[in-house]
């Protein structure tokens, strides 16, 4: 089967820097119009709607991710990325993946409203509130727009050809934010976050179509094609589902201990980390992975070592300045940006900020994709949510929601063991490279504390 043919664009090192750029402008655009229209949006509805919608799209985020087989992943790495049976045959997986968790969508708000009928919840908790089930079973139609996607988009940052990309993200946000901004504006409800994320879903998905280069999709099985997906994706698939009660498990058990509005004002502190770190680390996957990937496929080991370490250099400087500024400069910056019914979210965004310690060697797993150790990532992930599940219930216990946000920010840094023992085996571990970038996070926490106390002056 002949491949796809994809556009030459010169050296790696030239394509991975055009990519770098451009995912860095829609890093900068996207975070305008997310913190921008959240500031809006916040002072035209009330803090309890932010407080459903984190447990929607928290059950969104995590019935995606307990079926994530890795469907993009394994086309920028594998061989036969650029093969349309193999291209066909994930996108036929990725549609049936989307209607089956439009599926099991409707049953989870089928049982929230039971279990509500039932007084199962305390009284004035998230999980109680009226309008859940149904804000779940909308949000849920999402699943399938997103199985109807391109993968003409995968295969651009496969080859580091985002630029259109990119646009679409930016033009599918900014539609969204329109709509938010609209319909919260005549109607002060929920339903203008759900809105949103909906007409955003869907301007992706008929923009990937339309506007990308390449052939059409169409419905096509091949078993070698399957077996390869399953080969490679069993792996990411066991991270997905530890994964993601490590990466959302503090919302399942505030939602049960914390009132609908104080879950609101929590939300807010994570949207703005949240939108930052995924921000981050979408630029750093869209370049290191197809990065990593084509020169692993090279086989030659020498120059990933040599991409892994540059690549580090810069995403350690920057996630330890980010997170020594926002460890000090945090209340700040929400007393600017908010008005003094969301004043708690600042003190929990500086504690949550100690994530950004972690968060940089997130670039280990993108060499561990690229070569194929999935099972790492997956012990990654088992980690992580050993840590937060046996963490939180011992510390709302013993010192409430304060000391559970505590657990949240620092569950992650025993995965640093990991990290080092494999990184080590692949020789790509240096401790003065270490130490070295240390300073970093110093220098953050000085600038956030200059800042704050230049703010008092003034």
């Amino acid at each position: 089967m002949p491949s796809i043919d994809v556009p030459a664009a010169g050296s790696l090192r030239r394509r991975a820097l055009w990519a770098g750029a451009w995912n860095v402008l829609s890093l900068l655009a996207s975070q305008v119009m997310r913190l921008g229209g959240n500031l809006i949006i916040a002072r035209i509805l009330v803090p309890e709607m932010f407080g459903i919608m984190v447990i929607a799209t928290t059950v969104s985020v995590l019935l995606h991710l307990l079926s994530d087989v890795g469907l993009r992943q394994n086309i920028i790495q594998s061989q036969r990325g650029e093969d349309p049976l193999f291209l066909n045959t994930a996108w036929t997986v990725q549609i049936l993946r989307g209607f089956a968790l439009f599926g099991l969508t409707l049953l989870l708000a089928l049982g929230s409203w039971l279990t509500q009928q039932a007084d199962l919840w305390p009284v004035g908790s998230t999980y109680a509130d009226p309008q859940l089930p149904l804000v779940l079973a909308v949000t849920g139609v999402s699943a399938i727009i997103y199985g109807l996607q391109s993968t003409k988009m995968d295969i651009a940052v496969r080859t580091l050809q985002q630029k259109r990309v990119v646009l679409i993200d930016l033009a599918s946000q900014l539609v969204g934010l329109v709509v938010m901004l609209v319909i919260g504006y005549y109607t002060r409800s929920i339903w203008s976050l759900v809105a949103a994320g909906l007409v955003a879903a869907l301007t992706s998905t008929v923009l990937g179509h339309i506007a990308m280069h390449g052939p059409a999709n169409r419905l096509q099985w091949d078993r070698t094609a399957l077996a390869e997906l399953v080969s490679y994706g069993r792996w990411i698939l066991l991270s997905s589902m530890v994964g993601v009660l490590a990466m959302y498990g503090d919302r399942m058990w505030f939602g049960a201990s914390m009132t609908v509005a104080e879950l609101g004002v929590y939300s807010i502190a994570v949207l703005i980390l949240g939108s930052i770190q995924t921000g981050l680390l979408k630029v750093v996957g869209a370049v290191a992975l197809p990065s990593f990937s084509e020169a692993a496929r090279s086989g030659d080991n020498e120059r990933l070592k040599r991409l892994y370490y540059r690549f580090r250099l810069l995403v350690d400087l920057v996630m330890l300045f980010a997170c020594g500024g926002f460890l000090t400069a945090s209340p700040l910056l929400i007393g600017w940006m908010y008005d003094h019914r969301y004043a708690g979210a600042g003190d929990m965004l500086a504690i949550l900020s100690l994530s950004f310690f972690t968060l940089r060697y997130a670039l280990a797993n993108q060499v561990w994709l690229a070569l194929g150790l999935t099972k790492y990532q997956a012990a990654d992930n088992i980690i992580r949510v050993l840590t937060l599940w046996t963490a939180l219930p011992l510390l709302l216990a013993v010192g409430g929601t304060q000391w559970a946000i505590w657990g949240v920010a620092l569950h992650t840094f025993p995965t640093l063991v990991l990290v080092v023992y494999v990184n080590r085996k692949l020789g790509m571990f240096s401790l003065k490279r270490e130490l070295m970038v240390l300073p970093m996070l110093g220098a953050g926490a000085l600038c956030g504390m200059l800042l704050t106390h230049l703010f008092n002056w003034l």
